[in-house]
């Protein structure tokens, strides 16, 4: 299973949408975004690829509470399956305990970061928005039976190009 993750796309929408026609030319069946969407239209944006998805409320989407019915948009940490493996998705790194799930996304720091705790991946994605760095980031994570390959991928903002860089980790 291929899963496109994202956070902090702030009012970006260009880069949103960007990052996630290029993710499904990787094979992207979902979407996961970590928060910090700021606006209507990522939410839209999201919702055209037309690919199951979930979000999760950041710090800055106080706005977007009103859309909550319109869009799979959650407070956090958020849990769900996507097949049999379970996720917590939060915006705020304030629940990163392992004992609840194999899987936990989340945003905020605008800081790409991957790792393995005990046997759960932690992930944050980085950032959309090129706000802290002129890197748009996103991540492809493919997770197969016996580990996760996660292909982080960042595009300089004046570049044509998604340069890759692929981490893998044993599930256990």
């Amino acid at each position: 299973m291929k899963i496109a993750v994202l956070s902090d796309s702030h009012l970006k929408v260009g880069y949103t949408k960007e990052v996630i026609e290029f993710l499904k030319t990787q094979g992207a069946a979902y979407i996961i975004h970590a928060g910090d969407l700021c606006t209507k239209d990522n939410l839209e944006t999201i919702k055209k690829a037309q690919l199951p998805y979930v979000c999760v409320f950041g710090n800055n989407d106080n706005r977007l509470l009103r859309y909550a019915h319109e869009y799979n948009i959650k407070k956090e940490p958020y849990y769900f399956k996507i097949q049999e493996i379970k996720f917590k998705l939060m915006h705020l790194p304030f629940y990163l305990s392992s004992d609840d799930c194999q899987v936990v996304i989340f945003g905020h720091t605008h800081i790409f970061e991957a790792e393995v705790k005990e046997g759960t991946l932690f992930l944050n994605p980085g950032e959309v928005c090129a706000r802290e760095k002129p890197l748009i980031e996103a991540v492809l994570l493919e997770i197969n039976e016996n580990e996760y390959i996660i292909n982080y991928y960042t595009k300089e903002i004046h570049s044509e190009i998604f340069e890759k860089k692929e981490i893998r980790y044993d599930r256990k």
